[in-house]
């Protein structure tokens, strides 16, 4: 029993450095084979050797941290969202891409900013089936749109861990959903941190549920 103890133990302490290691891991990865191919092309045409990985891999954080900076000077004044609304346009022309961009984008900026009426109330629903429940964003209400005396109806968006920008759209009776005291925000922290992360605050129970 002390041997399976200590190896607990241990595997709960080590558990959050390797997954943050792993998570590192795939991001430089991702970096690097971003920039790989300019950057090797680039050496190549200057006959200078190619970079080493780890200079690759400075490099491409430098340049994502770059990039970064630039679109969020871009944003900051109006030819810059000029350019980002028509780099908008762009990419919800294009068959395929427009489906993922468009709704990542409209889920991000909902739960950010909770502007439009949408995403800006947290909400406690019975779900996947009676007895569970959690959060979800209340998107709008009423569903008179789809359902016949969908009147009383709200849409609620139900997020997946540890990825809320994927989730599900459900339609449910106003009184089938309690608010809950918090912020999007700390909606969206708990979403993506698997509901480990929670703020301290009381919120309604599964009992107050019809």
């Amino acid at each position: 029993m002390m041997l399976r103890k200590y190896l607990l133990a241990g595997l709960v302490t080590l558990l959050p450095l390797v997954v943050t290691l792993w998570l590192l891991k795939v991001i430089f990865s991702s970096l690097i084979d971003i920039f790989r191919i300019p950057f090797t092309w680039v050496a190549h045409v200057v006959n200078l050797p190619v970079p080493p990985i780890w200079m690759l891999a400075l490099i491409s954080a430098t340049a994502t941290l770059l990039l970064l900076l630039l679109v969020g000077l871009l944003v900051g004044n109006f030819l810059g969202r000029q350019v980002l609304a028509w780099t908008d346009e762009l990419m919800l022309m294009i068959p395929g891409v427009k489906g993922i961009y468009g709704a990542t984008k409209q889920v991000l900026g909902a739960i950010q900013s909770g502007q439009g009426g949408s995403f800006k109330e947290v909400v406690l629903v019975e779900w996947p089936h009676p007895g569970s429940v959690t959060l979800g964003f209340l998107a709008r209400r009423d569903c008179s749109w789809a359902v016949k005396g969908g009147e009383t109806m709200v849409a609620v968006y139900i997020p997946t861990a540890p990825n809320p920008t994927s989730g599900y759209v459900v339609m449910l009776e106003e009184t089938k959903v309690r608010p809950v005291d918090i912020s999007p925000e700390q909606a969206f922290t708990w979403a993506v941190s698997g509901g480990v992360v929670a703020p301290n605050i009381r919120t309604s129970t599964s009992s107050d549920l019809p």
